[in-house]
C-alpha cells in the first residue's frame, strides 16, 4: 500500500513540474507614436528566446510568454531598443516618448545611429549597408537627406517616367479616357521608402494606387451588371476656387467557397539578386499564406528560374498543403536570371493543365531582374500578349529594394491582364494574400475602361489626378480589341478629377487658349441634339467591360447633374481619397498643391478616417507625418 502511495505522490508531482514548464501567459498590447498614432511593425521577442511577434496595421501584439518570463524587448527600425520588466500585467502599451505616469510603459525614442545601422525586414532585423549598399544613401536628421540612386551599384531602382496630367479645355478635349487599375505596389513601396528614412523618387508615387490601397465602403451592385459606379461632386479641398469630383466603382464580392477553382503557376525567381531576407524568405512567407487559403479543387506548380528555369513541383491539390510547402522550404537562391524561360515554362504548364471555367493563373514573384534570355519590356510582352487571349493571366508580386525594377513588374502585369503588388514585409503579405484572396486571384471583369465627357457650359478646364500611364485614345473607348484594366472580386476603384467651374477667377493659370478654329462646325448640328437641353449636367460618365469569357464589351452611361455637395452629405470616402491624392501630389512636387501642408493634409485624413479595423488609415496618417519630417529636414540641409 505504502509502495503505491509513493508511485502516485511521483506522478502528481511529475504531472506539476510538467505544468510549470509548459505554463504560459498571454501579453498584449498597442505601440503608439508621440502623436498616438499606431505603429505597425515593431518586433516584439522575449528576452533571451526565439519567442518573437510584429505588431500588426493596428499597432496591436499578442504574444504568449512563459510564467517565467521577465522581460520583453522591443524593436523598431530608428528606435532605441528598450528592455521592460514583465510584472504581473497582461497588457503593456507603447509610447514614443516618456509618459511618466505609465511607469511599466516601453518609452522608444529616434536613435540616427541605429536608423543608419538597422533595418527590420519580415521578421528579422538586417545591417543597412547589407540591404542597400551604402549607409549614407539614406536621408536622416543632419547628414545627407537626399537620397542619391547613383551612388551604389546596389541602387539601381528603375521606374516609368510619369507626366502629371494637366488641365485640358473641355471645348478642345472634351473625353477624357483611361483604363481602371487595381495595382497597389506603388503604395506599399513608398511605405518602404518612408519606413527606411527616405522620400521615395517622384516616379515612385502613382497616385492612383495610392488612392486605391484603401478598401472604402462603397456598397455592392444590385444589378445585372458586376459592379456598381459612384459619383460625389465638391469642393476641392486644396483650391476653393474649383470641383473635386470622385468616380468609383465597386466589384461584386464572390465568397471564398464560390470562387471557381484554380490552376495557379508560382513562377519563383530564385537568382542571386534574390538572397537577401526581404526578398526569398519573404516570398516563401507570403506564398505559405496563399497556400493556406487553397481548396481540395485548386491545383498548385511551382517553376523556378535563376541560370536555367525548372518545375520543382508538378500540378499538386490545395489540400496537399505539406507537399506544397515543403516545397517551397527547400528553395535557395543563386545564379543570373533566366527570366525569359521561365515565363515560357510556366505558361507552358498552365496551359498544360487549364481548366476550363476556371481561374488560370500565372504568380510571378521576383525583384524584376531580368538578365538572361527575353530581358526586353518589348519580348516580355510580346510573350504574355501572346497567352492572355487563351485565358491564362499574370498576377505580379515585387520583393526587395536596391536593384527592384518596378519599371518592370508593372508593364508585366498590365499586359498579363493581373494585378500588381508590392509585399514589403509580412503584414503586406497577409492583405494581399489572405484579406484580399479572391480579389488578388479572381478576375470579374476584363477590359475596363472609363470615358467621361465634360459640359463646357459649366466646365473650364478638368484634370484627372493620376493614372498617367493608364490614358487611352478616345477612340480606344469603343474599341473592344484594345487592351485594358481588370476589376477582381470585391475590389474597388476610385478615381479623382480636379474641375475648374466657368467663371473661376484662376482659369488663366492653369489654360492657356487657342485662336478659334476655322473649319469646324457644331457637333450638336450633326447629332441631332440641337433641341435636346442638358445645361443640368456637369458630365457624362459611360464605362464598357468584358465579362471574363466574353469578347464583346458592354456599355453604362450615368450623367451628372452640376450640382455639389454639401460637407455633411460627403462621404467619409471622399475626403480621405483627397487627402491621399495630395500627399501623392505633395510627394511628386506638384504645383497644383504647393499652398497645402502636410501638418493640413494629416488633418483631413484624421477627420474622414474610415473604419479601420485593419489599421491601414492610422499608418497612412503615420507615414504623412513622416513624410513631413523628411521633407523639413531636406529645406533644413539645402539651407533653404
Amino acid at each position: 500500500m505504502k509502495r503505491k502511495l509513493l508511485i502516485l505522490l511521483i506522478a502528481i508531482i511529475c504531472i506539476v513540474d510538467v505544468r510549470n514548464i509548459f505554463a504560459s501567459k498571454e501579453i498584449t498590447g498597442k505601440v503608439f507614436d508621440k502623436n498616438k498614432q499606431v505603429l505597425p511593425g515593431v518586433t516584439v521577442v522575449e528576452k533571451g528566446t526565439n519567442n518573437v511577434t510584429i505588431t500588426g496595421v493596428n499597432g496591436q501584439y499578442i504574444l504568449k510568454v512563459s510564467d517565467s518570463a521577465t522581460y520583453l524587448v522591443f524593436s523598431f527600425v530608428g528606435m532605441k531598443t528598450k528592455v521592460v520588466r514583465i510584472k504581473t500585467q497582461s497588457n503593456i502599451d507603447v509610447f514614443l516618448e516618456l509618459d511618466i505616469s505609465r511607469i511599466d510603459d516601453v518609452v522608444m525614442v529616434e536613435d540616427d545611429l541605429e536608423l543608419e545601422e538597422c533595418v527590420v525586414i519580415g521578421y528579422g532585423t538586417q545591417k543597412r549597408s547589407i540591404v542597400t549598399g551604402a549607409v549614407n544613401s539614406v536621408a536622416l536628421p543632419g547628414k545627407n537627406p537626399q537620397f542619391n540612386y547613383s551612388s551604389s551599384p546596389l541602387m539601381q531602382e528603375d521606374y516609368a517616367s510619369i507626366n502629371e496630367n494637366v488641365f485640358l479645355n473641355p471645348k478642345n478635349d472634351p473625353l477624357s479616357t483611361f483604363s481602371v487599375d487595381v495595382d497597389r505596389a506603388s503604395y506599399a513601396n513608398i511605405r518602404r521608402f518612408l519606413n527606411n528614412g527616405t522620400l521615395p523618387p517622384k516616379d515612385a508615387v502613382r497616385i492612383e494606387e495610392m488612392i486605391n490601397y484603401f478598401n472604402y465602403d462603397y456598397e455592392g451592385p444590385s444589378s445585372h451588371h458586376p459592379f456598381t459606379v459612384y459619383h460625389e461632386v465638391a469642393v476641392c479641398p486644396w483650391n476653393k476656387k474649383h470641383y473635386l469630383m470622385k468616380v468609383a466603382l465597386k466589384g461584386k464580392k464572390i465568397k471564398k467557397q464560390n470562387l471557381p477553382p484554380s490552376n495557379l503557376v508560382f513562377l519563383l525567381d530564385v537568382s542571386g539578386s534574390m538572397n537577401s531576407s526581404n526578398k526569398l524568405p519573404l516570398l516563401k512567407s507570403a506564398l505559405k499564406l496563399l497556400v493556406n487559403e487553397l481548396r481540395s479543387e485548386d491545383k498548385v506548380s511551382i517553376v523556378v528560374y535563376a541560370g536555367a528555369a525548372g518545375v520543382v513541383l508538378e500540378p499538386t491539390s490545395g489540400n496537399n498543403k505539406i507537399k506544397i510547402i515543403e516545397a517551397l522550404d527547400r528553395l535557395s537562391a543563386g545564379g543570373s536570371t533566366a527570366g525569359g524561360a521561365g515565363l515560357k515554362l510556366a505558361y507552358k504548364l498552365a496551359k498544360q493543365n487549364f481548366i476550363k471555367k476556371g481561374n488560370n493563373r500565372i504568380i510571378l514573384a521576383s525583384d524584376g531582374d531580368f538578365n538572361v534570355g527575353l530581358s526586353s519590356n518589348q519580348e516580355m510582352e510580346r510573350l504574355i500578349e501572346s497567352e492572355r487571349d487563351n485565358g491564362v493571366y499574370l498576377t505580379v508580386a515585387g520583393f526587395g529594394m536596391g536593384n527592384y525594377k518596378d519599371s518592370k513588374m508593372e508593364i508585366l502585369a498590365d499586359k498579363g491582364n493581373g494585378n500588381y503588388f508590392y509585399i514589403d514585409n509580412f503584414l503586406e503579405a497577409k492583405k494581399a494574400m489572405i484579406e484580399e484572396f479572391g480579389g488578388t486571384l479572381y478576375t470579374i471583369a476584363k477590359d475596363v475602361k472609363f470615358q467621361l465627357e465634360f459640359n463646357p457650359q459649366h466646365v473650364a478646364g478638368y484634370r484627372l489626378i493620376g493614372y498617367e500611364n493608364r490614358l487611352l485614345k478616345k477612340e480606344d473607348f469603343n474599341n473592344d480589341k484594345i487592351d485594358a484594366g481588370e476589376i477582381g472580386s470585391g475590389h474597388t476603384v476610385t478615381a479623382l478629377y480636379e474641375i475648374i467651374p466657368n467663371g473661376a477667377d484662376d482659369v488663366e493659370m492653369y489654360l492657356f487658349g487657342t485662336d478659334p478654329l476655322k473649319y469646324q462646325k457644331e457637333t450638336r448640328e450633326k447629332l441631332s441634339l440641337k433641341s435636346k437641353d442638358f445645361s443640368d449636367e456637369l458630365l457624362t460618365i459611360k464605362l464598357r467591360y468584358k465579362l471574363p469569357d466574353e469578347m464583346k464589351s458592354n456599355l453604362m452611361v450615368l450623367p451628372v447633374k452640376n450640382v455639389l455637395c454639401n460637407d455633411e452629405d460627403l462621404s467619409r470616402s471622399f475626403l480621405f481619397a483627397a487627402s491621399v491624392a495630395a500627399w501623392g501630389m505633395k510627394l511628386r512636387g506638384e504645383d497644383y498643391v504647393k499652398d497645402v501642408g502636410y501638418e493640413e493634409i494629416t488633418s483631413w485624413a484624421k477627420k474622414s478616417k474610415m473604419i479601420d479595423e485593419q489599421g491601414y488609415c492610422s499608418e497612412m496618417i503615420r507615414l504623412i507625418e513622416s513624410t513631413n519630417i523628411l521633407s523639413k529636414d531636406i529645406v533644413l540641409y539645402k539651407g533653404e
